[in-house]
């Protein structure tokens, strides 16, 4: 397992490392407007040029990446270009609000998709059929949609939630559950649709198995075959939908936060793109794709564990 666990590992810092080189490269190509920016419109070529040499804009692309690259696996990500912030704790400050909301959403579509899963698949008829309604239904409703209406019935009409703004939860922990609960159950539909159809049918086939019928001729009550076996064997693929599903909504999360006004990452990402802000947008993407590795890692070891035939891979 240590093994498998160091490849998925030095597989994650690769593709951590070419995404950054990638991303980096792009933005060298805005590099003068970003300058001209900076400096208003008063700014001539000769200004631009001798406010990039002062920023360092001005060395070979290589060099350039080379010292960030130092510099980021320190923990120093340098600093906004418009207003001096630290780019490593900006973009950690904001992440926790996006994060505390995504895992709350990944939570609750994990329980939900899995019961709903199994009993469509062990108890059929009417359940079976409800349940791919309820898949069908979030599948095509979109989540931009889904929040405002959500908003006006459970915002504006019945004003049980805030329709905006954030508490976190070390400081009020009922206002913190408050303020994510219509982003959470934006975020939920979609996840449980998508989840509910893959545990369903993973569940379905490891049911038709020969092991399945021997262990009911040995006189297994159905309860122990489901939950101790076929589950476990089903678990497998849906840890990696899951995993999907994680990675889709942090990706979503710039939709979700500018409806609700979250000071969350996605918002944040947004502005220091539309600015070419460069620290900001190499520390953001840094941070994502640190996270993405590490919840790849994480369902790559647990698949690792439910089967131990993958882990040759």
């Amino acid at each position: 397992m240590i093994g498998y666990a160091g490849r998925r590992l030095a597989a994650g810092v690769v593709l951590a490392l070419l995404v950054t080189m990638i991303t980096f490269s792009m933005l060298s190509l805005t590099f003068d407007d970003v300058v001209a920016g900076l400096l208003g419109p008063a700014a001539t070529p000769e200004t631009i040029e001798a406010r990039k040499a002062a920023m360092g804009l001005d060395r070979p692309l290589p060099v350039q990446y080379g010292d960030w690259l130092l510099h980021a696996v320190r923990g120093d990500f340098g600093v906004s270009y418009f207003t001096s912030e630290p780019v490593e704790s900006a973009v950690t400050a904001r992440l926790s609000v996006t994060l505390s909301i995504v895992v709350v959403a990944v939570f609750f579509t994990a329980v939900v998709s899995l019961t709903l899963g199994v009993l469509a698949a062990t108890q059929g008829g009417a359940i079976d059929r409800i349940t791919q309604g309820i898949s069908m239904t979030g599948l095509l409703v979109p989540n931009l949609l889904l929040a405002i209406v959500l908003v006006y019935v459970l915002a504006i009409w019945l004003r049980w939630f805030p329709a905006t703004g954030f508490a976190r939860f070390g400081d009020d922990p009922a206002r913190w559950a408050s303020t994510i609960a219509i982003p959470v159950m934006a975020l939920t539909v979609a996840g449980i649709a998508g989840l509910t159809a893959q545990v369903r049918g993973a569940m379905i086939d490891e049911l038709r198995k020969d092991y399945v019928r021997t262990l009911r001729t040995r006189g297994l009550p159905m309860r122990s075959i489901v939950l101790r076996h076929a589950l476990r064997n089903a678990v497998g693929p849906a840890l990696t939908v899951l995993s999907l599903e994680f990675i889709t909504m942090v990706g979503g999360a710039l939709i979700i936060e500018n409806i609700f006004a979250l000071p969350g990452y996605g918002s944040y990402a947004f502005n220091a793109s539309l600015q070419g802000d460069v620290p900001v947008i190499m520390g953001v993407t840094t941070f994502v794709v640190m996270l993405v590795v590490g919840v790849n890692l994480v369902v790559d070891l647990l698949n690792g564990w439910l089967n131990p035939k993958a882990r040759i891979h």
